[in-house]
């Protein structure tokens, strides 16, 4: 069996269950394979850390998955172009351990930044091959800061081999000096059974308790953060006056968001979510008549996916992979960044909306199955290739 020590900032836990469910998807499912041995340390802040996370166990068993939550120490806002070396150092006597007891044959890191430069000191130590997967803002945003950009290069050039979840992403990797052939395009996974088209009256009916059953439907889904851009959807929802908005995440921008809908006179009409299981998502999802994410800059979002498995269209910005997954009318349009087109799109899906089952279609390849194999394949490739 190939074993695996995965370096990932974003792991779900008892003190934040929704905190980067795709990296524990993702690792449940190569756990299920039986061929390969995946051993996560997520690095717990202990002074960014909330009380609940300071509480975990140092060792848990979620997911199916061996999980262990090494502390870190870190300088508040002003640590990060440190951060790097501070995990390293605290989690290679953790991880010297485990290799000790029971031998890795890769290290891997699930983010670029700060996990891969911590990875890459980590695999050095070790002696092993290194793997970093890139998901988004670790090269959008930290490849864009001068401190993190060498460290990004530096630890890319010891990889021995590299993720990204979309082309796009893949050649926004290269435009910072990654090089080209060590990146294998990496899609994200699909939970089917949970993600499928339901009659739409049906689910409206089962979250009436989020949204009043009246008008279209859009749903927006991502943390309120700027860069998801749900002001501008907010902004849209001024021009359709028959639709309501249901917010689904949490986030710093809530309270400036309420605002905006009250200045907008929309407040009525748009609703907060705030975090919501898998399940009762899917069936929101399935609710909507329309998923708008308008996000400045993505890798390729797992919301997108999960909405168009469940028949869902989407309005989304021409942001990382979403050529990707828009490629037909069906599956929903590309707007301009801006509410008056967003707006404009909306409208024209709602009047001339898809048939659920054309929608699901377009992600009927996704799965954590195919996810999980291709995620395998990559780590025998890399232990064959040093």
């Amino acid at each position: 069996m190939l074993r695996v020590l995965s370096i990932s900032t974003l792991f779900p836990s008892e003190a934040r269950p929704g905190f980067g469910l795709f990296v524990a998807r993702q690792a449940q499912a190569l756990a299920l394979r039986g061929d390969v041995k995946m051993v996560v340390l997520h690095p717990i802040s202990r002074f960014g850390a909330s009380k609940a996370e300071r509480g975990l166990p140092a060792r848990s068993h979620d997911w199916g998955v061996e999980v262990h939550y090494p502390r870190f120490t870190t300088i508040p806002r002003f640590g990060t172009r440190w951060n790097p070396a501070l995990i390293a150092s605290a989690l290679l006597p953790l991880a010297r351990k485990l290799h000790r007891e029971h031998p890795f044959d890769v290290v891997d890191a699930q983010f670029f930044y700060p996990d891969g430069p911590a990875a890459a000191r980590i695999a050095k130590a070790l002696g092993l091959p290194l793997s970093i997967k890139a998901r988004g803002s670790d090269i959008h945003h930290w490849g864009a800061q001068g401190f993190a950009l060498p460290q990004i290069l530096k630890a890319a050039d010891q990889a021995a081999g590299l993720l990204s979840v979309s082309a796009a992403l893949r050649a926004d990797m290269v435009s910072l000096g990654i090089e080209a052939e060590k990146i294998a395009v990496h899609y994200t996974g699909l939970d089917h059974a949970r993600f499928h088209p339901m009659p739409r009256n049906e689910a409206r009916k089962q979250v009436a308790d989020l949204v009043p059953v009246d008008g279209a439907l859009l749903v927006s889904v991502g943390n309120l953060i700027p860069l998801k851009g749900q002001h501008l959807v907010i902004e849209a929802l001024a021009a359709l006056p028959n639709a309501r908005l249901v917010l689904a995440g949490r986030g710093p921008e809530e309270a400036s968001l309420k605002a905006l809908a009250q200045s907008l006179n929309v407040a009525e009409r748009v609703h907060f979510a705030g975090s919501l299981t898998a399940d009762r998502l899917a069936v929101l999802l399935s609710a909507a008549n329309v998923m708008v994410l308008a996000s400045e800059r993505e890798g390729l979002a797992n919301a997108w996916i999960e909405a168009l498995a469940c028949g869902t269209a989407i309005v989304i910005t021409d942001a990382g992979g979403a050529r990707e997954v828009v490629t037909g009318p069906d599956a929903g349009r590309i707007a301009p960044r801006n509410a008056a087109a967003i707006a404009d799109t909306v409208g024209e899906l709602l009047a001339n909306p898809p048939e659920q089952v054309a929608t699901a279609r377009h992600v009927a390849a996704f799965s954590w199955q195919a996810n999980a194999e291709q995620l395998a394949a990559h780590y025998k490739r890399i232990t064959r290739s040093v």
